[in-house]
């Protein structure tokens, strides 16, 4: 990915100076300072891999999906086809280290591989915007972002699908500073894997079309980009199209499931009524994320620079754009059309452009003030980007409660809670380890996702109450040990009774065991 080197000599401009950032003046080797880049990231994120655990993100899911396809590969080429709501590309990417890896570290090596080399991109588009001072700075201020160590680390798509994101900004971005067309297909590449990974990588097609638009004055040339980008933009998203129109008869099958589930989700999360208080939670939502996760130093400097930038660098309008229109529009939709819930790592691509703005926004903040005051203001945003993703993942490591469970989704730790890691782990000890079955209850929380993952059992061998084979599947493995839920529905089928410690399922009675704590409790079949 080419960059161009920071320019020697500036003419006068109302921009601030980013000479307020001190630095020796020369720009070191840039592979050197990529290198050293590389290091600072990797560094945070391995000290969290080995305690991290598959749980959001639908990470298990994910693994689980992979593994079929790695039984039977094929090219994907639709919702029922093995990806679901899921973009194929991450199946493949995933399949492909679950051949060489355990299911527990395949796709959270995926992660935090392109996690890590994610700071590449963000390193090249910041340099070549505000120059090399300024994508040390977005780059140190990636590496302690608390939210981004958990994408890294866990199985989920976002780290990989922010690798391609930035990739795309950072040759999208030198397409239009070097007005060739070269580096604007190879943007639109890498668009389309996005594509292929998460659908909110889709709607940056019109909106990055529409700013080549607005990139030049000759409106001939800016149109003629403009078509070519958004043409080779459109491979993938055709294909996926058609092949959903082939085998759903809708080419906008997987979009219009994934809306239906949040439409159900508003009505269940916001009630009935104005929900007026639902609605102000939502509209501070993509602001609140971004302070609590880049923290307020590094989230404030970088509103402040976006701010700023806007009317004193036009060449950088179309990366805020980025950022901002996606955050209205889901916030619209979250706000008064009431058909979006919000989550955390559906952030992650509009705040990783902040940290491009921190050094900016520094410089227009403090730049004309004294030393003293850019050292405190530096030291200040410095100890804050570190201390609070270091105090908020020991706040929610193994540990449960209202709180840790608020913060835990954008938390640097990710893990299960408690009880249901130790019916897990007794289901892979007692059950799994001396080829033994199971049937399991399902729960509204989804957490029966997590036993039967990380219940090292394979699917045959675990009757689910959430399948439509769960007694077909009952009737087969003959499960010796019954794990049910508080919320769940097993308890609710016929032919089930539950009588205190005492479960009948279908004639056959279990009696719970000891050592579990609820919601979940372990039964085991009486001889």
């Amino acid at each position: 990915m080419a960059t161009a080197p920071s320019p020697v000599f500036l003419p006068p401009s109302p921009a601030p100076s980013l000479a307020a950032v001190p630095a020796p003046a020369s720009e070191p080797s840039t592979r050197w300072l990529i290198g050293m880049l590389l290091v600072v990231v990797l560094l945070p994120r391995l000290a969290v891999f080995a305690f991290n655990e598959n749980l959001y993100g639908d990470a298990v899911v994910r693994t689980e999906l992979a593994e079929r396809w790695l039984r039977a590969p094929h090219v994907i080429t639709a919702y029922g086809d093995g990806a679901y709501q899921f973009g194929p590309l991450h199946m493949y990417l995933v399949g492909a280290a679950l051949s060489v890896l355990d299911r527990e570290v395949a796709g959270r090596v995926v992660s935090l591989l392109f996690g890590v080399l994610s700071v590449v991109p963000l390193f090249a588009l910041t340099r070549r915007l505000f120059g090399w001072r300024a994508g040390v700075v977005a780059a140190l201020a990636f590496s302690a972002w608390g939210m981004h160590l958990q994408f890294s680390t866990t199985a989920g798509s976002e780290a990989v699908s922010l690798f391609f994101m930035l990739a795309a900004f950072a040759l999208y971005a030198e397409a239009v500073d070097e007005n060739r067309f070269g580096p604007l297909f190879q943007a639109a590449v890498m668009l389309n894997l996005a594509c292929a990974l998460r659908y909110d990588a889709w709607m940056y097609i019109p909106l990055l079309c529409a700013a080549l638009w607005f990139s030049s004055d000759d409106k001939v040339a800016a149109l003629t980009r403009a078509v070519g980008f958004g043409l080779a933009c459109l491979p993938f998203p055709l294909l996926w199209m058609q092949g959903n129109e082939l085998m759903h008869g809708d080419p906008f099958y997987p979009i219009k499931a994934v809306e239906d589930f949040h439409h159900a989700w508003v009505r269940s999360s916001a009630g009935s009524g104005a929900a007026i208080g639902w609605r102000l939670q939502q509209l501070g939502f993509w602001p609140g994320v971004a302070l609590v996760t880049l923290t307020p130093g590094v989230a404030l400097l970088g509103m402040w620079g976006m701010v700023k930038a806007w009317k004193a660098r036009p060449d950088t309008r179309w990366l805020v754009a980025a950022a901002v229109v996606p955050t209205a529009y889901f916030t619209f939709r979250s706000v008064v059309l009431l058909n979006f819930v919000p989550l955390g790592r559906f952030t992650v691509t509009q705040l990783a452009v902040l940290p491009v703005f921190v050094a900016f926004g520094f410089a227009s903040l403090v730049g004309a003030r004294g030393e003293g005051v850019r050292r405190a203001v530096a030291g200040v945003t410095a100890v804050l980007a570190v201390g609070i993703p270091v105090a908020m993942g020991l706040f929610t490591f193994r540990a449960e409660g209202r709180y840790q469970d608020m913060m835990r989704p954008v938390s640097p730790t990710s893990t299960n809670p408690v009880p249901v890691m130790a019916v897990a782990t007794f289901v892979k000890d007692e059950v799994a380890a001396k080829g033994g079955s199971i049937a399991l209850d399902d729960d509204p929380s989804y957490m029966d996702l997590q036993v039967a993952f990380f219940s090292g059992l394979p699917e045959e061998r675990i009757a689910r109450v959430r399948w439509d084979t769960f007694r077909q599947r009952l009737q087969e493995a003959r499960p010796q040990v019954l794990v049910r839920f508080d919320q769940g529905s097993l308890a609710k089928l016929p032919g089930v009774e539950l009588d205190g410690r005492t479960l009948v399922l279908d004639g056959v009675a279990y009696e719970e065991l000891d050592g579990f704590s609820a919601p979940l409790h372990v039964y085991r079949r009486r001889d």
